[in-house]
């Protein structure tokens, strides 16, 4: 017997409206210990995804006020979800795929869970399948700094300093 993703998600699932913002987000994971909160639109719908390092790279790094970017504007549009009926397999392997950890579960187009990696690692049979999803997941993706050889442009001064550093230093 295959295990489903309804055997494996998380059903409370914490969620904010479009308007709300990176704060309040940053707010609600910290409380809930939660990496990621779907935005929902005002009849409900699944509007996007906001996780903690959304807000990193699209708010704090871009030096942006936290409590004056609305979630709708940062939120990541085209999700990827899986069903509650789907294989776990399948989802690991949609989440290798694409290089995610968590996806949304919908049924007939309704949020009903989110399934985390953490949460198939819990549940699945295969501990060596989950490895491998988790580096498949954590392989880092060609970005300007390592076609570069270094870091964006418009880095501060000290992250600069501190990645030279990095680079000389055994270790």
């Amino acid at each position: 017997m295959s295990i489903l993703v309804r055997h494996a998600m998380s059903v409370d699932v914490k969620t904010l409206g479009e308007d709300m913002n990176a704060a309040d987000a940053a707010g609600m994971m910290a409380n809930y210990d939660i990496g990621t909160v779907p935005v929902i639109g005002s009849d409900d719908e699944l509007l996007g995804l906001v996780t903690d390092r959304d807000i990193v790279v699209r708010v704090i790094a871009a030096r942006k006020d936290p409590q004056s970017v609305r979630l709708g504007d940062i939120a990541t549009k085209s999700v990827i979800d899986v069903r509650p009926d789907m294989r776990l397999s399948e989802a690991r392997d949609l989440m290798a795929k694409h290089q995610i950890r968590r996806l949304p579960v919908r049924k007939d187009g309704r949020l009903v869970g989110i399934l985390s990696l953490g949460d198939i690692a819990l549940s699945a049979a295969s501990k060596r399948a989950v490895g491998d999803t988790l580096e498949d997941v954590s392989e880092p993706k060609r970005t300007v700094a390592h076609e570069r050889g270094g870091p964006a442009r418009g880095t501060p001064g000290r992250v600069r300093d501190e990645e030279r550093l990095r680079d000389v230093t055994p270790g």
